[in-house]
């Protein structure tokens, strides 16, 4: 069953991890998945070719979120195509892990400007499109670590807490036009980055979650696709943890 068949959804950061993750379930679902990325062009094309079939359009836009502009241009230039957007995923980020005592000024705002400015950027520039379809579903993919921090990563959980008040300080705005507005919170994901990791660094974490397993992308994709489809329809302003009960 295609949950989301006829729907258009824009990814911000989807040519790896999570957000590539995301992108092949939506379109396995019948989205059209319209992805930003920042450098990895070759990457994009892949994504491009392997999602892409007679019933989805998948196409990749070179896009830096945590620039106004920039995300304002992205918008206009995808609904003169696609007039109609049903879902924004706002999935970009980096990590710049230190010490408080070792971060430097620059980690510390880079952080923020591409994994909190970037959620504002988005949400704003597709606002007035979702005000004027009166309907929409936008996801913002936050982290455990915004709920619960973690000793040298300030900045990131600073900028992954911001989006959950974000969020729901969106949801109460725009909840009368029909635009829902939820926030995820990973836990610990099991990607290309986990993959560089010395493997007992690795066991040890899944040793301390209630499943004794890392998350897949696709557990985070799956989640995206109830959010995002008519299922959640009376879904808004909230946290979804999908953390293998590591809060619990």
């Amino acid at each position: 069953m295609k949950i989301l068949k006829g729907k258009t959804a824009i990814i911000t950061g989807a040519t790896r991890g999570i957000g590539r993750g995301i992108a092949k379930t939506f379109a396995d679902h019948g989205a059209n998945v319209l992805f930003t990325f920042s450098s990895s062009s070759d990457l994009a094309k892949e994504i491009e070719n392997e999602l892409s079939n007679n019933d989805v359009v998948v196409k990749g836009f070179k896009s830096d979120a945590s620039n106004y502009q920039d995300c304002q241009n992205l918008v206009d230039q995808i609904t003169k195509e696609f007039p109609v957007i049903d879902i924004l995923i706002n999935n970009a980020g980096i990590t710049r892990d230190n010490l408080l005592m070792r971060m430097q000024e620059e980690d510390f705002d880079k952080v923020i400007e591409i994994n909190l400015k970037s959620v504002f950027n988005m949400t704003k520039a597709i606002q007035r499109t979702m005000l004027k379809q009166r309907f929409g579903s936008i996801i913002n993919m936050s982290s455990v670590v915004g709920v619960k921090g973690n000793a040298g990563q300030s900045n990131y959980a600073a900028s992954k807490a911001g989006i959950i008040g974000f969020s729901k300080s969106i949801a109460l705005e725009l909840g009368s036009r029909n635009i829902r507005c939820n926030v995820i919170a990973p836990g610990f994901i099991e990607t290309e980055m986990t993959e560089v990791l010395d493997e007992k660094v690795v066991q040890e974490w899944r040793d301390s979650i209630p499943l004794k397993r890392g998350g897949k992308p696709s557990d985070i994709a799956d989640t995206c696709v109830w959010l995002a489809s008519d299922m959640s329809s009376y879904v808004t302003g909230q946290t979804i943890h999908v953390n293998g009960g590591l809060l619990t």
